[in-house]
């Protein structure tokens, strides 16, 4: 039997709003519906944009945070929990990070990727846990993803990250969350109540996506992962992906396709020294040390080659 509090906290929420002008959703043509959906959907960059202020502030403390070695992990159950899984997964392939360095955890572990794990998200103990079998440190960043703002899961790694000195972010789609309220920085993207009540990987869930893009691919561009809008640290690990070494490297350079496939090879494939060699005349072992030198930011270690 569910807590008549609960109940109530819950009703109190915008993400768990019921909206009686779609009551009779299910009696529209599909094609109506889509509309309804794609309008609502609509709204969700605006919301993220009157954020920014907070979500900038917060990729500049991970930044900080990730230059002195630390890790950026997310923390969060159902949806949400899966989103920060998706985020964390994605920056090796983009990026070139040690896998250990973005991380994703999902309350009831990788089992609730595909399937419900009972009572899960309900643990703040259980994040604590998983949180203290990462070896969390003040050196690291937790995030902290929850529609509601009040998912113990997500709530308890916050709390628990922050009294081990990490760096905490809770991003949420409540105003004034229990979420925010416990991290050092709150976002709060309130995109309204779902078009099926109580649906938060709706809405909430594209609102949080947004964000989740923007603390990963923002704090990478900061960390050097870039060169102008160019991913010269990909991995290539595929036949695309080499493809897409190869075009990354001609685009940065625009030397020829001889040319390109002697400074990759010359280099092990690692596209940002491939360009170094090429733009600053190096050899690759002079190109792997400068950028060593120059904390792997490809425009300082140009600027270290001009010297």
């Amino acid at each position: 039997m569910t807590s008549p509090d609960l109940r109530t906290e819950l009703a109190s929420l915008t993400t768990e709003a019921f909206r009686p002008e779609l009551a009779d959703i299910d009696r529209l043509p599909t094609l109506d519906i889509a509309r309804l959906m794609n309008g609502e959907d609509a709204g969700v960059p605006t919301a993220v944009a009157g954020r920014l202020p907070q979500i900038a502030a917060a990729i500049d403390a991970v930044a900080a945070r990730m230059r002195r070695g630390g890790r950026l992990v997310y923390a969060g159950a159902g949806t949400a929990g899966r989103l920060g899984v998706l985020d964390a997964s994605e920056c090796p392939p983009t990026f070139n990070t040690d896998p250990a360095r973005v991380v994703g955890l999902i309350a009831g572990g990788p089992e609730a990727m595909v399937s419900s794990v009972e009572g899960a998200e309900d643990s703040g103990e259980l994040a604590r846990e998983d949180l203290d079998a990462l070896g969390v440190s003040a050196v690291d960043t937790v995030v902290g993803v929850s529609a509601s703002g009040r998912t113990p899961y997500a709530l308890g790694a916050v709390r628990h990250a922050r009294a081990l000195g990490a760096l905490t972010v809770g991003l949420s789609c409540n105003a004034h969350s229990a979420l925010s309220a416990a991290a050092e920085h709150g976002i709060e993207v309130v995109v309204g109540p779902e078009l099926i009540t109580g649906s938060t990987r709706l809405k909430a869930g594209t609102a949080q996506k947004l964000v989740l893009n923007m603390l990963s691919t923002i704090t990478m561009i900061r960390l050097g992962k870039t060169y102008g809008n160019l991913m010269v640290d990909v991995r290539a690990s595929n036949d695309k992906l080499r493809a897409r070494s190869h075009r990354i490297v001609a685009q940065a350079t625009g030397a020829g396709d001889e040319e390109i496939e002697k400074a990759l090879t010359e280099t092990g494939g690692e596209v940002k020294n491939a360009i170094l060699t090429l733009l600053a005349d190096v050899d690759g072992p002079t190109a792997a040390r400068l950028l060593e030198e120059s904390g792997g930011h490809l425009r300082a270690a140009l600027a270290r080659a001009a010297r």
